[in-house]
């Protein structure tokens, strides 16, 4: 309670006792008597009183600076315990010796050409040395006097001093200088300005869709199904209850299969009006027999639900979803739904999104957006949040309100069987076999409809390593695409600027031009520029167009603000494995045709799907098969068995902090101000993504 002062107080205050716990249980504890009255008496107060009341307030001055000296020190011991952690963490992953190298070869990868694979990570190593070698000519040539700011003044002192007392160095730097000048700055600037206009188109293109998203908000826009009068659910009489397939296709997903198949099979559609068909890929008989028990212990409840499996696994995805519509039962349904294996819809999803469709034949997919069990599990996680919630919230619904189309997400939507016939059906020709029915679709005339509203949970990768393949086949499988269906595009009988929206801005400015100028800009430009100050990048490059940027990406995750800088500079990052990803698929390399299925944890939903545990009855267990206990033991065991799982160094990623560093200390010799403090934190940046020291740590 605070004090009493003046002529409003009423009533006599009295110290109530405040009690201060040091968190060291070596400190002692001290009760404190809060102020009272006598400690504010002045004027004609006895001496006694006021000695003892500044003794009083002297003792607890002391016991409130002793406990900030107490929590300054808590925060010096937390910094220092987390040094010591992440310099155990760098050691252990030094001494195991694991690389992405390994990785790879684990993944069955083995047979890709590495000439191919390495000649990018060869490169970056030709910048690392030539950087170091100019950083030690550069170090020289500061301690002999050339460090000057600006280029002209090194220019001017060639120029102006006495050729005859020059040494040999200032000789050789001299030509240097005049080498930078005449040869490497000219073709250094003129790729920096052209990376620089492709950054300004891009971000006027976010900026477009910024603004769109906030007509959207401002105006209420989104889309209303018509008007549907909803009957009895099981037996759908008077009401929209057309009949729906819905599909779960899955590769030995055995953490979360479970859980999706449970959440697919408690949507509230009437029984008769819906066919449940798990597709599944594996090739693990054991993770086979516990999804097929997993399918017949719900037939057993009365849900219509099959399960496939294919003898000939070719397609991947594709084709096992091309596979599971040649089923000749298909022809009675007229929509299909999507889910891959972690995600778990709401029970009212297809109330929510199959309406759309009434009295609407020419719309062809319902596409809902993703949400995150896991989104605050690590700082990995909360930052593919910020992109995501970006794509959804902002590229996909903009996209589908102003133009109705937008790239199928490849799950959590629901097609109309017929725009997908008429489209040619799932193709096995990429890896994204999702965005490739979605623009074959629109070239036929068919229109797209996002809601932003209608949820579905799903899981995001925990480990930089799985996030990291998916990321390679989400880059790859676009330029792929985009080399295939460019002159069906240009053929295609649609409007000339919904072609120019597919070629320049859907493919070529958000999958082509983005990661280019990423990394070409970022972390090769900018650390040359260094070495070569004549070439020059200004300060609203390198910071407040970058920062504008981030803002504008964070604003439909809120909650992620605090993150905007790490986000910034971990895009930045990314740029390696993007860029390398886009020219595999645009040359058609190897790498280009890998397909990892993303790992999985197996998080269920926010509720841990409580509400479908309860439904459950408590003898469904009966009809289990007679050796699936065993099976489960013995999947344990073998889990149990396995090799302790490490992970990795990345060499590209390595390769790259340490040429930004360079550069960001050779930006000290010329106080290159903003660029040595981008440069800095963009190698510390990129040398933990190289140790592995973001996402999941399993060792």
């Amino acid at each position: 309670m605070a004090p009493s002062f003046g002529w409003w107080a009423k009533g006599s205050h009295k110290g109530t006792p405040v009690v201060v716990k040091m968190e060291n249980p070596n400190w002692s504890v001290e009760e404190l008597q809060a102020p009272s009255e006598d400690d504010f008496l002045v004027g004609n107060t006895p001496t006694g009183t006021r000695e003892k009341a500044r003794g009083k307030n002297a003792k607890q001055l002391t016991w409130v600076l002793l406990l900030k000296a107490h929590r300054a020190a808590g925060c010096l011991t937390s910094i220092a315990s987390t040094l010591v952690a992440v310099g155990s963490a760098i050691r252990r992953r030094v001494s195991s010796g694991r690389t992405d190298a390994d990785t790879d070869t684990d993944n069955g990868s083995a047979n890709e050409n590495r000439t191919v694979k390495t000649r990018f990570y060869n490169c970056i190593k030709v910048f690392l040395w030539l950087s170091l070698l100019l950083l030690g000519f550069e170090i020289v040539a500061y301690f002999k006097g050339w460090h000057f700011g600006a280029p002209k003044l090194q220019l001017q002192y060639i120029f102006t001093a006495p050729f005859g007392v020059r040494d040999f160095f200032d000789s050789l730097y001299s030509r240097w200088v005049l080498i930078r000048v005449e040869y490497l700055a000219p073709p250094l600037q003129f790729l920096a300005n052209v990376c620089i206009i492709l950054f300004l188109i891009q971000s006027l293109d976010r900026l477009i869709l910024c603004l769109g998203c906030f007509w959207i908000r401002f105006k209420k826009i989104k889309p209303i199904p018509r008007q549907v009068t909803v009957a009895d659910p099981e037996s759908g009489e008077n009401g929209f209850f057309p009949m729906v397939l819905v599909q779960i296709p899955m590769c030995n997903e055995k953490e979360v299969y479970q859980q999706s198949i449970a959440a697919v099979c408690n949507l509230d559609w009437p029984k008769l009006k819906i066919l449940i068909q798990v597709l599944d890929d594996s090739d693990d008989p054991t993770t086979q027999l516990l999804i097929k028990e997993e399918v017949h212990k719900w037939q057993q409840q009365g849900v219509h639900i099959v399960y496939r499996h294919r003898v000939i696994r070719d397609g991947y995805k594709a084709g096992n979803l091309k596979s599971a519509m040649s089923c000749s039962y298909v022809k009675d349904y007229e929509f299909v739904a999507i889910f891959d294996a972690d995600f778990q819809p709401n029970p009212d999803f297809l109330k929510r999104t199959v309406p759309h469709f009434k009295d609407n034949e020419d719309v062809g997919l319902v596409q809902a957006r993703w949400s995150f069990v896991n989104k605050d599990e690590n700082l990995l996680t909360r930052l593919q949040n910020i992109n995501l919630s970006f794509h959804f919230e902002v590229e996909q619904q903009v996209n589908g309100v102003f133009i109705n189309f937008f790239g199928f997400n490849g799950t959590a939507g629901v097609w109309r069987i017929k725009a997908l016939e008429d489209s040619g059906g799932w193709l096995e020709r990429t890896t994204v076999e999702d965005m490739d029915i979605a623009v074959r679709a629109h070239l036929c005339g068919w229109k797209f409809v996002f809601l932003n509203d209608v949820e579905c949970q799903c899981e995001l990768p925990e480990s930089y390593e799985a996030y990291r393949k998916q990321q390679h086949r989400w880059h790859s499988g676009p330029m792929q695409l985009f080399r295939l269906c460019l002159p069906d595009i240009i053929r295609a009988k649609i409007s000339v600027w919904k072609k120019f929206n597919m070629i320049f801005l859907f493919f070529l400015l958000r999958k082509l031009i983005l990661p280019f100028y990423s990394f070409t800009l970022f972390c090769i430009i900018l650390p040359m520029t260094m070495f070569v100050p004549e070439a020059e990048l200004p300060a609203w490059v390198v910071c407040y167009i970058p920062a504008t940027m981030s803002f504008l990406n964070i604003l439909p995750a809120p909650k992620s603000f605090p993150f905007i800088v790490p986000y910034l500079l971990f895009e930045n990052t990314m740029s390696v494995t993007k860029f390398n990803a886009m020219i595999s698929g645009l040359f058609q390399l190897g790498s280009a045709y890998e397909w990892v299925v993303t790992k999985k944890s197996g998080r269920s939903s926010e509720g841990d799907l409580v509400s479908l545990v309860e439904k459950q009855p408590k003898h469904q267990r009966g009809g289990s098969e007679p050796n699936l206990d065993e099976l489960k033991t013995e999947l344990e065991q073998e889990q149990k068995a396995k090799k302790k799982k490490h992970n990795r160094i990345y060499t590209k990623e390595l390769a790259l902090a340490f040429l930004l560093l360079t550069a960001s200390a050779r930006s000290l010799l010329s106080a290159q101000g903003i660029h040595f403090y981008f440069l800095l934190f963009q190698g510390i940046s990129f040398l933990l993504v190289g140790l592995d020291l973001i996402g999941e740590q399993v060792l």
